[in-house]
């Protein structure tokens, strides 16, 4: 930064070279200050766009905009912030975002570059066509490594992992519903068990069968509920470790946990379904009898 003292330390930041669409096309916010525009070329005053991370770091509690940039060894001509942009995404899905500074492409034209298209067609198809379009301009252009952004991000190697944990996470989570599955049955099935006798006096004394499917569903439906009360506890008070392992979404949100309270509710049901129908099937001589 021009105007402050340099005493040797490396201020590194990530350089893109950019079109005046460049954000646009990406929909980036453009926070403050302007954007490039096609006029920003090598005859004019060197300008630049830093993103809301450089802001931060470098020019805190200040206004960047109309302050100048230069690199201390090379000593170009100095650059001027015109604009803040919201920072944009570009490496791995679980790192913070460095700080960026973004020049115009017309300042400093080069025969390599990246080409970045939005559209609302199908993605995959448009590849081929833009190919053939680019070669329509200048056949001697060579194209390469032509995706799509969602193949790009679904390959990266932090979507991998990620994706590998998810599975692994969301397994672990089914072993962990059809182990709770069974134990409420066998939880249901020994207390239908060690209350045959109750039962049976209830059915003498003209308890019908929908009554004896009631009290044992009240029963699991009140353990239900309580497990499912520690639970929404447990996972509320977990979801700051599962940050890390996210992106783009929140650890938990009242939908989240109303949908798999629900599951849960249902699945008990499932599992107390065949305790109630052995205690609503009872016979109420053969359970005094056996007693």
């Amino acid at each position: 930064m021009l105007g402050r003292p340099w005493h040797g330390e490396h201020n590194d930041v990530a350089q893109r070279h950019v079109s005046a669409a460049y954000f646009s096309t990406l929909g980036a916010s453009l926070l403050r200050g302007r954007s490039f525009q096609e006029a920003d070329d090598q005859s004019k005053p060197k300008v630049a766009i830093i993103n809301q991370a450089l802001a931060k770091r470098f020019f805190p509690g200040e206004d960047p905009i109309g302050k100048q940039l230069g690199y201390a060894e090379i000593n170009p001509a100095p650059m001027e912030i015109v604009g803040i942009v919201d920072d944009i995404r570009e490496g791995p899905l679980d790192v913070a975002i460095p700080p960026v500074l973004y020049t115009p492409f017309n300042q400093q034209p080069d025969n390599y570059f990246t080409l970045v298209v939005r559209t609302v067609q199908s993605e995959a198809g448009l590849l081929p066509a833009i190919t053939a379009l680019v070669h329509q301009i200048d056949p001697g252009i060579v194209s390469m490594r032509g995706a799509t952004m969602t193949a790009r991000v679904n390959d990266s190697q932090s979507a991998y992992l990620h994706r590998s944990l998810a599975w692994l996470v969301g397994g672990f989570a089914g072993m962990a519903l059809l182990l709770g599955v069974v134990g409420l049955y066998g939880v249901i099935a020994y207390s239908v068990n060690q209350r045959v006798r109750e039962i049976g006096i209830r059915m003498a004394l003209g308890a019908q069968p929908g009554s004896v499917y009631r009290l044992i569903l009240r029963e699991a439906g009140w353990l239900t509920i309580l497990g499912i009360t520690v639970g929404v506890v447990g996972s509320v008070g977990a979801a700051s470790l599962m940050r890390s392992l996210l992106f783009g979404v929140n650890s938990w949100d009242v939908t989240t946990l109303a949908v798999v309270a629900a599951i849960l509710w249902i699945a008990a049901l499932v599992a107390s379904f065949l305790p109630a129908r052995r205690a609503a099937s009872v016979n109420p001589v053969e359970a005094l009898r056996a007693e």
